[in-house]
C-alpha cells in the first residue's frame, strides 16, 4: 500500500492511504535515509510504502523520492540533522517582534535554508496588537527589508483574527509548513484559520518573554477546499546544515544578485577589493542585518552558533 505520513509522534506514524484509510505504522530499527544522517528517518509529508504483517500491525518499508524538505541541525550534540517536513508547497514563518522576540538571525537562517531547498516562504508577523509605537516602527522596517527582497509579508493578530482573511487565500490547495519559535502563536493561528481544530495553546512567560512548547508532535491538518497545514513544535534555534563557503551567498537573493558584479568570482564579500556586495552594503542597497546573518552562517563552520539564543 501507498500513503501520506500525516502524523508523527516520535515513535509512531499515522499514514493516510490512497483509499483514505488511517493506519498507525512503525518503522524497523535499521531504517535509515540514504546519504542523510537524520534523527527522524520518516517525516511529515513523506509518501511511503507500507506493509501489514498479518497481526494488525503495519510497517513503513520505503520512502518515495522527496520533492523537497525543510532541514536544520539536530538540537543535540550530534552532527545529525532534523527534518521538519517534506514535499512542501509553502512555508509560513511565524514571527513576533516581541512576546517573544524573533531575531533577524533566526529569520534569515530559516529563509536561507528554504532557498537552498526551493521552498517558497511567506513571513507572518503575529501579535501586532501588542506592539508599542517603537515596536510598530521596527515592524515596518522589517517588512520593508523582506518585501524588497521578494518575500510576501502579512501582519496579523491570531487572537482577534485581524489580517487573517488574506492569509487564508494563500493556503488553499497547498501543503503549508507552519514554523517559528515556541510562543509566537502558531497553534492559535491555526485555530483561527481552521475553527474546530482546537489545538492546545499556552500563555508565554511574561518575565522571560519566551514561549512554552504546546505542540509536541508534527501533524498535517486538512484544509477545506484542499491542502494541509503542517503544525510543528516550536523551534528554539535554527542550525543550518549542508551549507559551505561560496554556497551561502546563493541563498541570500539580494546578495547573490549583486555578487555578479564582484571583481573575483570566488569573492566571499568580507574583505576583497572591488566587492560589489560591500559597496551595496555601504550604499544601503543591502541591509546590515541581512549581511550580518550571511556572515553568521558563513562563519558557523562547527555548527555551534545555532545553539545561541537568537
Amino acid at each position: 500500500m501507498h500513503g501520506l505520513v500525516i502524523k508523527n509522534t516520535g515513535s509512531r506514524y499515522t499514514v493516510c492511504t490512497d483509499d483514505n484509510q488511517l493506519i498507525n505504522c512503525n518503522i524497523k530499527g535499521n531504517f535509515r535515509l540514504k546519504d542523510i544522517r537524520s534523527t527522524n528517518p520518516v517525516v511529515i509529508g513523506d509518501m511511503v510504502k507500507i506493509e501489514m504483517n498479518g497481526f494488525d500491525a503495519a510497517f513503513i518499508t520505503a520512502i518515495e523520492p522527496r520533492r523537497n524538505y525543510m532541514i536544520r541541525k539536530a538540537s543535540n550534540l550530534s552532527k545529525q540533522s532534523h527534518i521538519l517536513a517534506a514535499n512542501i508547497d509553502l512555508a509560513l514563518l511565524i514571527v513576533t517582534v516581541n512576546y517573544p522576540v524573533t531575531t533577524t538571525v533566526f529569520i534569515d537562517r530559516f529563509l536561507a535554508t528554504a532557498e537552498a531547498y526551493q521552498i517558497p516562504v511567506n513571513i507572518v508577523f503575529n501579535k501586532i496588537d501588542r506592539l508599542n509605537e517603537a515596536e510598530k516602527l521596527g515592524l515596518e522596517d522589517l517588512i520593508l527589508i523582506y518585501q524588497s527582497i521578494g518575500y510576501t509579508c502579512f501582519k496579523v493578530c491570531a487572537v482577534t483574527g485581524d489580517g487573517i482573511e488574506p492569509l487564508k487565500e494563500v493556503l488553499t490547495g497547498k501543503v503549508t509548513l507552519i514554523a517559528g519559535h515556541s510562543g509566537v502563536g502558531k497553534s492559535t493561528l491555526i485555530n483561527k484559520i481552521l475553527p474546530g481544530v482546537n489545538l492546545k495553546t499556552a500563555v508565554i512567560s511574561e518575565y522571560h518573554r519566551k514561549g512554552m512548547h504546546t505542540t509536541t508532535f508534527s501533524e498535517m491538518i486538512p484544509i477545506p477546499g484542499g491542502g494541509y497545514m503542517i503544525d510543528t513544535p516550536g523551534i528554539k534555534g535554527f542550525g543550518t546544515i549542508e551549507m559551505e563557503g561560496a554556497e551561502v551567498a546563493h541563498y541570500f537573493p539580494e546578495i547573490f544578485k549583486v555578487s555578479a558584479d564582484c571583481k573575483y568570482h570566488n569573492c566571499t564579500h568580507r574583505h576583497e577589493p572591488d566587492c560589489a556586495v560591500l559597496e551595496a552594503l555601504d550604499n544601503h542597497a543591502i541591509s546590515e542585518s541581512r549581511y550580518k546573518s550571511y556572515l553568521n552562517i558563513l562563519e558557523d563552520r562547527d555548527g555551534g552558533k545555532y545553539r545561541e539564543p537568537f
